[in-house]
């Protein structure tokens, strides 16, 4: 025992073993740890699947076809790829991204990261682009008891809500209707070009008008986009009645929220509490809202959205709600660790003064024999 020092290879054989149990137990002893606003994130996600599955039954019941090529989980969420009110082109991937329950989850976790509390007033800008992702930030502002002032545009790019006799309007009154979600849009435009429509044919337009009619909305029909934008924000500012505006969601690339196309690409995704000010071509709705510091959720690149929390690409099939690290994460168990730790600190202290010990004795020894 006395030349069993500190520094021999059998203590340090030892020390090293002792350290890879230590790395071990902490690696395999990691728990799942439920993520902030679990219970409202979940209900979220619930809510979403249940107003797209009614969505669904809806359609199948009027004897619509749904491909299972383009639609593979069969939400009916998906549209086509031309109809006469489709307005620029769309990616299919991003689309079948957005039918995912849990994208409700995400919305929640923006909302509550912005401070937002209940009864807030939040105003909303939809497209028929991304049916499924309007579908889950209603779901995510009723979960938390907000209150939207929805103005949307009809048309629609590739795959989206692009059916002229069932638009994103009517699915989303089929849902008010049904009690599934108290609110919808108070506001329609055509949307497109210029927000009227440009590019599209005159039938198409015409069918727009025709879903706007029947659903009983208010219309914006400027000629210019700069009085399409002040339009909205009139009616914003007139809706919110006494209560501020809190926060401002906008959903695909409608033009007038964002002003001009390019702007899509240079305001940055997610959450934006503060918008830097740059040279844009033109203001949007969304842009204006910023200037007034009102926080910003703008939702536009999907599949680098669902990247950014995890969520899968285009899944087959469709994950439940509550699946995802939105919702649940593996982390390291913090009373393992530091167990693990003191424990390793403990015997390191044993070594350290049994070596002292052994150092002192060594001495004495050495001092006697003189």
């Amino acid at each position: 025992m006395y030349n069993f020092s500190a520094g021999s290879k059998r203590v340090l054989g030892i020390l090293a073993f002792l350290s890879l149990l230590a790395f071990l137990a902490v690696e395999n002893g990691k728990v799942d740890v439920k993520q902030k606003y679990y219970d409202e994130k979940l209900a979220a996600a619930k809510l979403a699947k249940t107003a797209a599955e009614y969505l669904k039954t809806n359609r199948l019941q009027k004897g619509v076809f749904i491909d299972p090529i383009n639609d593979p989980n069969e939400t009916a969420l998906i549209g086509q790829e031309i109809t006469l009110i489709t307005t620029d082109r769309g990616n299919i991937e991003a689309k079948l991204t957005t039918t995912n329950p849990n994208f409700a989850a995400v919305i929640v976790e923006m909302l509550k990261e912005a401070e937002l509390e209940r009864n807030d007033v939040v105003a909303v800008s939809f497209t028929g682009s991304l049916p499924g992702l309007n579908i889950s930030v209603l779901a995510a502002l009723q979960t938390l008891n907000l209150q939207p002032i929805i103005i949307s545009s009809v048309g629609s790019s590739n795959w989206g809500a692009n059916d002229p006799y069932f638009t994103w309007l009517d699915m989303e009154k089929k849902l008010y209707d049904s009690g599934i979600f108290k609110h919808k849009s108070v506001v329609a435009s055509i949307g497109g070009g210029l927000d009227i429509g440009r590019g599209l044919s005159p039938k198409g337009r015409e069918l727009i008008l025709e879903a706007i009619t029947r659903n009983g909305l208010e219309l914006i029909n400027e000629e210019y986009l700069e009085n399409s934008v002040k339009k909205r924000l009139d009616f914003y500012n007139k809706q919110r009645t006494e209560k501020p505006i809190k926060a401002f969601i906008n959903v695909g690339g409608g033009i007038a929220s964002l002003g001009a196309t390019v702007n899509g690409y240079i305001i940055e995704n997610g959450l934006i509490k503060s918008l830097p000010m740059k040279n844009f071509p033109q203001r949007g709705t969304l842009i204006y809202m910023a200037q007034m510091n009102i926080p910003i959720i703008h939702l536009l690149n999907i599949n680098s959205l669902a990247e950014n929390y995890q969520l899968p690409i285009s899944p087959i099939p469709l994950p439940e709600p509550g699946e995802g690290e939105i919702f649940v994460q593996r982390q390291y168990s913090l009373l393992l660790t530091i167990s693990v730790t003191i424990f390793l600190i403990g015997i390191i202290i044993i070594i350290y003064f049994y070596e002292k010990k052994r150092h002192k004795l060594g001495t004495e020894h050495i001092i006697s024999k003189k």
